[in-house]
């Protein structure tokens, strides 16, 4: 009996959860702000609309990798990889920004660097579970 690949099933579910999980909370606090929710707004402080709207439409791109991982899809790697690399990107972006002296959140720093590293952690695991990339 392979218990080994009952594992690795049980890894990929849980980030799988994750991505989903994360994909869901992004797009409701992003939508709520973009909206114009009110208190939404106020909480956001000075929040950076490229990055606001980077992070709002990655949510529907975090749970549709979520939803392949789930499945086991070779796809759900690749998008993982575009998500962290794009994700780089935008804190790259972000870096310009506050270094030009425009205003910014500190949290937003926290949850970019956050983001990164989670995707890339996806990224990594789920290309080594459904490309099979050697460990």
């Amino acid at each position: 009996m392979n218990t080994g690949a009952g594992q690795r099933n049980v890894w990929v579910r849980i980030a799988a959860l994750v991505a989903i999980g994360f994909g869901l909370l992004t797009i409701k606090e992003g939508g709520m702000t973009l909206g114009g929710d009110a208190a939404a707004v106020a909480a956001a402080g000075n929040y950076v609309p490229f990055v606001l709207w980077f992070n709002f439409m990655a949510g529907f791109a975090y749970v549709a990798a979520g939803a392949g991982l789930w499945l086991q899809r070779r796809w759900a790697a690749w998008l993982a990889i575009a998500i962290a690399v794009t994700t780089a990107l935008v804190f790259a972006a972000l870096g310009v920004h506050a270094a030009s002296g425009a205003v910014y959140e500190q949290r937003t720093v926290i949850a970019m660097t956050l983001r990164l590293l989670v995707w890339l952690v996806i990224a990594v695991f789920a290309s080594r579970r459904l490309l099979r990339i050697q460990e």
